[in-house]
């Protein structure tokens, strides 16, 4: 079947070609049949990088994502002013994002001591934060796979060439040597491309999970101390905490 298609892509490539038509989409077709039946192998690993990296993208940027500053000054007025109920409502109202699920967590059990609202608020980081990375590793692996892929193409494809010189003179031996190679060398570079690729996305996924789940645990930390702290402040001192942030 790749053969087929192989054979179908060559015909187009072609026909574009004496028509004096040689454009980008056929300069592309071009290259992939040069490549081989293994670019073919590579472009299946292509779509499953991209898949993964746009899912992540999607997941952790945007459904995952609740600016923490503004969220935080809100649930720490109602806490002061005794409003739990309210606070939790206001969780509620971003059902996606870990930082709300682990706020809500503390809230929930804020009646029931510092220790218990301690104990809800880590179990919550544990049970959530797992989904912030969640197959973002997966991204390094591919980068490999389509690498090795890659380089056993351009393997296969060296093994055909020199297979080939056997059966022409020796003065066209060097031009096929010359085009065998060039046309193998283009599983490496489309697998290096396709790595690249994943390495970027991992390195910005990782950064940004990263950050999130920092703040989901500062953020943690500091609806704790809220709730320790109240009902046993001062409220000149909260007018003037509230004033200084």
């Amino acid at each position: 079947m790749i053969h087929s298609v192989s054979e179908l892509l060559l015909d187009v490539t072609l026909a574009a070609t004496e028509g004096g038509k040689l454009g980008v989409t056929d300069s592309v077709i071009k290259f992939f049949k040069d490549g081989g039946p293994f670019m073919f192998v590579n472009l299946f690993w292509l779509a499953c990088s991209l898949a993964v990296a746009l899912e992540r993208i999607v997941t952790v940027v945007f459904r995952y994502n609740l600016p923490a500053p503004p969220f935080m000054e809100q649930i720490a007025k109602l806490v002061r002013s005794g409003n739990l109920d309210r606070a939790v409502k206001v969780c509620s109202m971003a059902p996606n994002s870990p930082l709300a699920k682990v706020i809500r967590a503390g809230l929930v059990n804020a009646n029931r001591g510092e220790i218990e609202v301690a104990k809800a608020v880590e179990e919550a980081i544990v049970e959530h934060s797992p989904h912030v990375s969640k197959r973002i590793p997966w991204l390094w692996s591919l980068a490999n796979i389509a690498t090795l892929v890659g380089l056993v193409g351009t393997i296969f494809g060296l093994i055909g060439t020199f297979q080939a010189l056997g059966n022409v003179p020796a003065e066209q031996k060097q031009s096929l040597l010359s085009d065998g190679i060039s046309k193998a060398m283009n599983n490496t570079a489309f697998a290096l491309s396709i790595a690249v690729l994943c390495i970027v996305f991992h390195l910005f996924l990782t950064s940004y999970a990263k950050g999130l789940v920092e703040s989901m645990e500062l953020n943690a930390l500091k609806l704790e101390n809220l709730l320790s702290r109240r009902g046993t402040v001062d409220p000149a001192t909260t007018e003037l905490e509230s004033r200084a942030s």
